[in-house]
């Protein structure tokens, strides 16, 4: 019967061909904008990821009391054993050590004399190392306006908003004031290399990029870092595996393997994404309003696809009429029209998923751009939006799909059984 039932499908384009249509594309818009939705969120917290927080971050334990201040006076020490012991540990993991800091920047005129000056908010990273994805993380090709990258210490990244306030440019130079690792007072010229934008006001005000050399000598922190920041060999946080990594690294802790004295005050300690300041509620946040769009959006495929079998099934009660005066018994031919249901919503599906893969993979490597609406923006959020490939984009559109016709069809099915033998002549004739 299932085979007969396949060739009426295949042949028969006027039963089957409308419902294989509405289908499909009900399952491609699921599979894209489940893709999109997930996509938008989770590029959100990678970005806070690659910025600020990491996928988890190690610092000392004093210093993880006043993180939202950056006291550098509690930083690591010895970063370079401990940088190898992680490295040791978990070597599928990138670790990046940096500086943050804070400070006044200095702009002087053609005598020498201030011009105006502006506080800044700064990180210290790997710009010149061999092999470093630093300036991928910030994203700083994409992200400069005018000038270059640094090529050489002395040479620093400055927001353009801070740099167009102060009429200053590539090639120019200022003075950063600070403090040092040890509370002493220090100021240091640079030359700005060129200016980046990255599309969101907190970062945009008042940034400034320089080596992690170049501010280990002016405050004073040879081979001193205030947090290590370790990436996961994944494209979005995945919190699982975080807390994994965590739970790895306490055990090392207390086996004296390299990565020791988590009973000291400034002993490292390591803090997922999802402990840190603020990330725990954007991420339970995140995760409500994907599922919220995700199944308000299902629902809503499921409803029309419903609507379609049912309106298919009700066609077809003449039919129905027919075969059951020719004996058919009511139960087969009600089984047979589920079986279609399935066949049907499952040929769609296939279609339409395959379709909408496609798609999520060829915007997930475009990107959709939409820098020039995030000017004012005070989050953290990418110019560059892209839909997220996950496992689900290749199952989820036959949620709506099969599952919704299927119910279609049953329902629409329940006249079968309301068909009354004595009256189909009746009806046959009229």
């Amino acid at each position: 019967m299932k085979k007969f039932l396949l060739k009426g499908i295949l042949k028969d384009k006027g039963r089957s061909l409308l419902p294989v249509i509405v289908v499909s594309l009900g399952a491609l818009l699921t599979v894209f904008l489940y893709s999109w939705v997930k996509g938008v969120m989770g590029d959100s917290i990678e970005m806070s990821s690659n910025f600020d927080t990491g996928d988890v971050k190690v610092v000392t334990r004093a210093y993880a009391r006043q993180a939202d201040q950056y006291p550098n006076d509690l930083a690591i020490l010895g970063v370079d054993t401990l940088l190898e012991a992680l490295k040791a540990g978990f070597p599928d993991m990138d670790w990046a050590p940096r500086i943050r800091f804070g400070a006044l920047a200095d702009f002087p005129d053609s005598l020498g004399e201030t011009r105006g000056q502006g506080p800044v908010a700064g990180w210290a990273v790997d710009l010149l190392g061999e092999g470093s994805r630093e300036p991928e993380r910030f994203n700083l090709p994409a992200a400069i306006v005018r000038g270059r990258m640094p090529e050489s210490r002395g040479e620093v990244l400055l927001a353009e908003n801070l740099a167009s306030r102060f009429d200053a440019g590539p090639g120019d130079s200022f003075t950063l004031f600070g403090t040092t690792m040890e509370g002493g007072f220090t100021f240091v010229n640079y030359t700005i290399a060129g200016t980046v934008r990255f599309g969101a006001t907190g970062l945009d005000r008042g940034a400034v990029l320089m080596d992690l050399q170049d501010a280990r000598a002016a405050f004073a922190m040879e081979d001193a870092a205030g947090e290590i920041l370790g990436f996961l060999p994944v494209f979005h946080y995945d919190d699982r595996m975080a807390q994994e990594v965590v739970s790895r690294f306490q055990a090392g802790a207390g086996s004296g393997d390299g990565i020791s004295g988590q009973d000291q005050e400034y002993a490292p300690v390591m803090i997922t994404l999802g402990r840190q300041a603020g990330m725990a509620e954007m991420l339970v946040y995140a995760e409500a309003i994907s599922g919220m769009l995700i199944f308000l959006f299902v629902l809503a495929m499921s409803i029309v696809l419903w609507n379609a079998g049912l309106l298919g099934g009700l066609r077809r009660y003449t039919e129905f009429g027919i075969r059951i005066a020719l004996g058919e018994d009511k139960g087969h031919i009600y089984r047979s029209l589920l079986w279609e249901a399935l066949v049907i919503g499952s040929i769609g599906s296939i279609l339409g998923t395959f379709v909408g893969v496609v798609f999520v993979y060829i915007f997930h490597h475009v990107g959709f751009n939409f820098s020039s609406m995030m000017q004012q923006a005070s989050m953290l959020i990418p110019g560059i939006m892209r839909p997220a490939i996950t496992p689900a984009i290749y199952y989820i559109g036959f949620i709506p799909g099969v599952l919704s016709m299927l119910l279609g069809n049953a329902l629409a099915g329940r006249g079968i059984y309301k068909r009354q033998t004595s009256r189909l002549f009746n009806e046959l004739e009229v």
